[in-house]
């Protein structure tokens, strides 16, 4: 039995990881609840009681086995020594330590080994690489990927509560100015994510790359990406394109991704069965579907993915890594 604490615990990811706790059946000693002071004294369901959320400090982790993190990396940055101090393991879902070469970056599927490796952080991958990595995982399997083209749908509310609340205000009110998204996103798209780099990607797009060879294990794998805000609520959806060391059938993908944990195959195009935001939402599965080769990519595979990026994406995710300790 552990002692956890959930720091940022009044944000949606921070809730969702205690509802994971929950019904995954972690056993849980004393459950600590931590955010700022404006959020102190909030109670918050978890099993048979209410937990009273305290005021996040340096001395806010003795006698925790392990902190679950859902906060900025400013914040990350600044807590993880007093984590590490008090002797517990920390798994971070910002993006603050994941390409640290002593920072294992986890997602349990796919190499849930990594986490044993551990001094004293974890790192929890960006959603949309998580669900596009559970997607293709199944082929990487039958032969090592060298190449990815992937295009990402992502939903408002990866952009946390604000850009649930922007979508919402902008669909109710024409004259509604945006704050969150740099254009309004109702009726839109906006092909933009995270803050340019110098090869004219964003450091959203390049997470793909960095970090899908950091988790599979294939530091010579190249990724093109192009993230795109999508007036979605919730769930991303993300558009792949792979080729491997050697040329694949559709047959023996579709087999790989229908006997692959975590995913579920789903993809028959005549009956209009392929993966959704709508169907993908508040569980913790990756939907896969629209398998078919790849008319560019010599021997390729494309595909369609999509999950739930507050659960897989976020927290279920830094959950199951508890398991993988």
């Amino acid at each position: 039995m552990r002692n956890i604490a959930v720091m940022g615990a009044t944000g949606a990811v921070g809730r969702q990881m205690i509802e994971c706790l929950e019904e995954e059946n972690i056993e849980v000693g004393e459950l600590r609840l931590l955010a700022s002071a404006r959020s102190v004294g909030q109670k918050i369901k978890f099993k048979d009681r209410e937990i009273a959320v305290e005021e996040l400090s340096k001395d806010s982790f003795k006698g925790m086995d392990i902190v679950l993190g859902a906060v900025s990396n400013a914040l990350a940055k600044e807590y993880a020594p007093y984590i590490k101090e008090a002797g517990a393991v920390f798994i971070d879902n910002s993006s603050a330590f994941r390409m640290n070469d002593d920072v294992p970056l986890v997602i349990p599927e796919i190499n849930g080994e990594d986490a044993k490796k551990h001094n004293g952080i974890i790192s929890n991958p960006n959603c949309s690489t998580i669900i596009t990595l559970m997607a293709v995982n199944a082929i990487n399997k039958l032969s090592p990927i060298k190449k990815m083209v992937a295009s990402t749908f992502q939903a408002v509310s990866g952009a946390g509560k604000g850009g649930i609340d922007e979508l919402e205000g902008e669909l109710k009110d024409d004259s509604y100015e945006p704050k969150v998204f740099p254009y309004q996103i109702a009726y839109n798209c906006i092909p933009y994510i995270g803050s340019p780099v110098d090869n004219l990607y964003t450091t959203e797009e390049m997470k793909m790359e960095n970090e899908g060879r950091k988790i599979m294990h294939l530091p010579e794998m190249k990724c093109t990406c192009t993230c795109v805000r999508v007036p979605v609520m919730r769930s991303h959806s993300i558009s792949v394109s792979v080729q491997c060391e050697r040329e694949l059938s559709v047959e023996e993908v579709r087999k790989a991704v229908a006997n692959e944990k975590g995913v579920v195959l789903y993809d028959e195009l005549d009956e209009k069965k392929f993966p959704m935001p709508l169907i993908t939402t508040d569980q913790n599965l990756v939907y896969v579907g629209r398998i078919r080769e790849d008319r560019v990519l010599d021997g390729g595979i494309a595909l369609f993915c999509s999950g739930d990026q507050i659960r897989k994406g976020a927290a279920s995710n830094a959950v199951d890594i508890i398991k993988c300790l």
